[in-house]
C-alpha cells in the first residue's frame, strides 16, 4: 500500500461520509436519535458516532501516540449539527495528518492500547486501512436506517466514488 492509494481511500470514505450526512440533514430530525432494531449502536447517530469515534481515537494514536480509554458516545453529540460541525474538523486534522506522511511512514509500527486496555502493535497502513473498511461498515448501517425512513443516500461503493471522480 502506498500514499497515493492511502489518500484515495480516505477521498473515498469522505466522499461517502458527506453523502450520508447530507441525506441526514434531509431527513426528520426524530430519526436521528431513534431507535432501530437491528443496528449495532442502536440508532442513526449511535453508527454515525462510533464511526467518528474511531477515527479520532485512531488518529490519535497514530499520530500523536495517545490511546484514549474510551470512545466518544451519542450523548457527546447532541444533534446532527454537532456531528456535522466535528467530523469537519476531523477530517481536516485527518487530511493535514496524512500529508506529513512519507512513504516509509506507512511501515512503522504503531504501539497503541485498546479501551480495553490491552497492548498491540500493528504497521500505519494496516491501520488506515481498517479505519476507513470500519467506516464502511457503520456507514451501511447508518445508510440502512435512512433507507427505513424513506431517505436512501444511494450508492456507496467505492467503484461508484471512482466512477464519480473520474466522469
Amino acid at each position: 500500500m502506498n500514499k497515493n492509494e492511502i489518500l484515495t481511500l480516505f477521498d473515498y470514505n469522505y466522499w461517502a461520509t458527506h453523502r450520508l450526512l447530507d441525506v441526514a440533514a434531509t431527513a426528520n430530525p426524530e430519526h436521528f436519535v431513534a431507535k432501530l432494531e437491528g443496528l449495532s449502536y442502536k440508532s442513526l447517530r449511535g453508527a454515525l458516532v462510533h464511526v467518528l469515534a474511531a477515527e479520532v481515537i485512531w488518529r490519535l494514536g497514530c499520530q500523536e501516540g495517545i490511546s484514549p480509554g474510551k470512545l466518544m458516545v451519542e450523548a457527546d453529540i447532541p444533534s446532527l449539527d454537532v456531528l456535522v460541525s466535528r467530523w469537519t474538523a476531523e477530517e481536516k486534522s485527518m487530511r493535514a495528518y496524512l500529508d506529513t506522511l512519507e512513504e516509509g511512514d506507512l511501515n512503522q509500527e504503531i504501539k497503541y492500547k485498546n479501551t480495553r486496555d490491552v497492548a498491540f502493535e500493528t504497521p500505519l497502513w494496516q491501520i488506515l486501512l481498517h479505519l476507513v473498511n470500519h467506516g464502511t461498515q457503520y456507514r451501511a448501517e447508518a445508510a440502512v436506517a435512512l433507507t427505513a425512513y424513506g431517505h436512501s443516500p444511494g450508492d456507496l461503493d467505492l467503484l461508484g466514488y471512482l466512477r464519480e471522480k473520474t466522469a
